[in-house]
């Protein structure tokens, strides 16, 4: 008879039994075991303090240098326009968020740490540097080994990308429950949860639709200049989603979405080049949901949400966000140092945005996936166009 493991149950499943113990335990917990969960989540978010910029350049740097490989024209505008449908999922889902969730969301948080809650003790992990300094270093070398195209410089970039791949898998990814546990019983605790969990429901509902409108307008784009059914690109396409739904990552679900853009009349050498591509670069779904949360998030705690923050916000993310998709949690995970730094995130609240957008992973990876194939057929139907006009040239 086979044991049971918690450690074969996927990320999501271990994060909503976490929430639930954290939602149980918080009702009953002495005093010596919150205090000794508030120590643990202490230390977790100063080595997620720490590890966030070396994150963001072990991610970013090597993504922005593989760019360097593509083939030129076609590399460009694949890239913009994945990049231009990235922005239109954020500047949509703020659009959306600071008019809506402030009507479904009638509550703030004003309750704020009780002395019982103190850690027994904390331990300081100053970051090497601050999160704007590695987006930058991150650009510089990406660009720079891009451009120069460097074969000793891309290795260390390849190698220090999978190390920080490794810490997110085997040290951030495993001890994540048992952080979100902490987080929740502590908000039971101090009689927040019950408001947290509203918004959760409220604000995923909201999303599912956003997702769901975001791949309609796509698809509405890809069907007008290739002049089909945008409906029925969508249904071809379907397969695509529902594996995306199951692995939760875009880079496994490339053979199934390959097959599907060519069904859509992509020409196999555009699909076999844009596909692959478009997993790394198009994060609509993942960018729809980040920000959504991140409002309802700053809603709830009362926080200002200004338009150029969230400007800022979106166009980094959209680039930080690039090397995700191979990891799992990588959306998020590269989400936290531009929530920080553009949006005044504090470690609580980084905490509700992995927990949130984990409830969501599933979706925001296959509304990405499903908007490949419509980015595929619109760069086809623009290298069509550039070739005649060539020819007629």
């Amino acid at each position: 008879m086979k044991k049971f493991s918690l450690s074969k149950l996927g990320l999501l499943p271990r994060i909503i039994l976490a929430i639930a113990l954290g939602v149980g335990v918080g009702m009953i917990a002495p005093e010596w075991f919150a205090r000794t969960f508030a120590t643990f989540n202490v230390i977790f978010s100063e080595f997620l303090s720490f590890i966030v910029p070396l994150l963001i350049v072990g991610l970013v740097a090597p993504g922005i240098a593989d760019l360097g490989k593509g083939a030129g024209r076609l590399l460009a505008i694949t890239a913009v326009l994945a990049y231009i449908f990235t922005l239109i999922s954020g500047g949509s889902a703020y659009i959306v968020g600071t008019n809506l969730f402030p009507l479904l969301m009638n509550t703030s948080a004003t309750i704020g740490e009780t002395s019982h809650l103190a850690p027994w003790f904390t331990v300081k992990i100053p970051p090497v540097f601050d999160v704007m300094t590695a987006l930058v270093v991150a650009f510089l070398l990406g660009l720079g080994t891009a451009i120069t195209e460097s074969k000793n410089i891309k290795s260390i970039l390849d190698e220090f990308g999978k190390i920080i791949e490794r810490v997110i898998k085997g040290i951030i990814i495993p001890l994540l429950p048992i952080y979100i546990f902490g987080i929740f019983m502590k908000m039971t605790i101090t009689g927040e949860v019950t408001s947290v969990l509203s918004i959760l429901v409220k604000v995923i509902a909201v999303v599912i639709v956003l997702n769901l409108c975001m791949l309609i307008f796509q698809y509405c784009i890809a069907g007008t200049v290739s002049r089909k059914n945008p409906l029925k690109m969508l249904w071809t396409m379907l397969p695509a989603y529902m594996t995306a739904i199951g692995t939760q990552s875009s880079a496994a679900t490339i053979p199934v979405t390959l097959e599907r853009a060519k069904m859509l009349g992509v020409s196999p050498s555009i699909a076999s080049f844009t596909i692959p591509l478009c997993a790394t670069i198009h994060l609509s779904g993942s960018m729809m949901n980040i920000t959504s949360f991140a409002i309802a998030f700053m809603i709830f705690k009362d926080m200002p949400i200004e338009a150029s923050a969230f400007v800022e916000f979106v166009c980094l993310l959209g680039i930080t966000m690039i090397a995700a998709p191979g990891v799992p949690g990588g959306a998020v995970m590269a989400a936290l140092g531009v929530l920080q730094s553009a949006l005044g995130f504090n470690e609580e609240l980084l905490g509700l945005m992995i927990a949130a957008y984990t409830a969501m992973d599933s979706l925001g990876t296959a509304t990405n996936v499903t908007g490949d194939g419509a980015v595929s057929v619109i760069v086809d139907r623009i290298d069509t166009w550039l070739n005649k006009g060539k020819r007629a040239a």
